[in-house]
């Protein structure tokens, strides 16, 4: 039989059925797969539209510019029972992020060190280390939560019997007051100031690089650095006359006036999550410092530096590629369960919306404000430590 020409093997070719195209194939499968998920979901709004409209229950989000009519515990900004729905919402989210942030920070300096102490060649150093990653790790957060709430509580003295360690401090039953310092214009001109000693140390932290990877010089980016900070604030403070007058908490009847407090529900949700949290941060530095080879800590000593240095200079720095992903899983729990701040009476944004949904009747709606919110949080803390794992990680030649 004669071989085709090849034509006739094109127009073959075009003539072949789509569905047995695998690129066209996909995307059909994909647009039915589509089609499918648009019909569940106008079902399931649909169905609940007409369900909530049967009962009478208000839809939208109309809510939102309505008088609360109910108190927060602990506020970021200001609040009254006056104000709406949403600015509530905003506090109790403001309450959330103050506990993740703060949180994150103790975890971060409590894990690491836990983490380097579990590896030290002091025998009681390192037993201690493991037996408080051992009790933490196998006992609930939320247990942890209830415990030290009780502590406030039970072990705590009332106010008017209050520890006092340190002038301006005083702990009671009533949670931790302390002393800040007194409002004054020169604060905001020292946080600018703060902030344009970061935008330097960090271009002098590029210029070293470059001065060091081009000459082989160093350069002494830590004091320097340092100064810069400390520094620019410090000449900002004495600029205006050196303000230190303090607001100094005192007793007035049955509670404390002035300073800061932290309230028991506040300081017992930071130090369950804080305390839970990293003894799995410091198994997680473990495993990174233990990743990096004997090798590298043997030429670090062999050139003499001390043990502090290799630990800095050589070992950190390359464990770092380890940690910070599954350290990223972490900071995400530490968020997440900020959640059970409800629990202890923490008014969170779960604990404020849940109020919401209460007095409003509008569940829906409440829940995804918090599915939301929370989503928010843990994409910002992955984005962030996702940027910072790009920065840390060996780029091959």
């Amino acid at each position: 039989m004669p071989d085709r020409p090849p034509a006739a093997n094109q127009a073959q070719a075009g003539r072949t059925a789509f569905w047995l195209e695998p690129g066209k194939r996909a995307i059909l499968y994909q647009g039915a797969l589509l089609c499918l998920l648009g019909l569940l979901a106008y079902y399931l709004i649909s169905n609940t539209l007409t369900n909530l409209e049967r009962q009478s229950i208000a839809t939208g989000w109309g809510f939102l510019d309505k008088e609360a009519a109910f108190e927060v515990g602990e506020s970021v900004i200001p609040y009254s029972a006056a104000d709406t729905y949403g600015r509530a919402l905003i506090v109790g989210a403001l309450n959330t992020l103050k506990v993740a942030l703060i949180g994150m920070a103790m975890t971060l300096v409590l894990g690491t060190l836990i983490g380097v102490a579990r590896l030290s060649t002091n025998w009681l150093v390192s037993k201690l280390a493991a037996g408080y990653i051992e009790l933490m790790q196998n006992i609930p957060v939320l247990l942890q939560l209830f415990f030290w709430y009780a502590i406030f509580y039970e072990a705590l003295p009332s106010p008017r019997e209050a520890l006092h360690p340190l002038r301006g401090l005083f702990l009671c039953n009533r949670g931790v007051v302390f002393a800040v310092p007194q409002p004054h214009p020169a604060h905001k001109y020292m946080l600018a100031a703060l902030f344009a000693g970061v935008v330097l140390v960090y271009l002098l932290q590029r210029w070293v690089r470059a001065r060091q990877a081009r000459s082989g010089r160093g350069f002494p980016l830590g004091t320097v650095g340092a100064g810069i900070l400390v520094g620019l604030p410090a000449l900002v403070w004495l600029a205006f006359g050196a303000p230190r007058g303090m607001n100094v908490p005192e007793l007035a009847g049955f509670n404390f006036q002035g300073g800061v407090t932290w309230s028991p529900e506040f300081i017992a949700l930071l130090l369950g999550l804080v305390l839970y949290t990293a003894a799995f941060v410091a198994e997680i530095v473990r495993a990174g410092i233990q990743a990096v080879g004997k090798g590298q800590q043997e030429a670090a000593l062999s050139i003499g530096l001390r043990r502090r240095q290799v630990l800095h200079l050589v070992i950190l720095p390359q464990a770092l590629r380890v940690i910070i992903p599954p350290l990223t899983s972490q900071m995400l729990n530490l968020t997440k369960n900020s959640s059970l701040a409800v629990a202890i009476g923490f008014p969170d944004f779960v604990s404020v919306a849940n109020t919401t949904i209460n007095q409003t009747g509008q569940a829906i709606e409440g829940v995804a404000l918090i599915m939301l919110v929370y989503l928010m949080f843990s994409l910002t803390t992955s984005a962030f430590m996702n940027w910072y794992n790009r920065k840390t990680r060996l780029i091959e030649r």
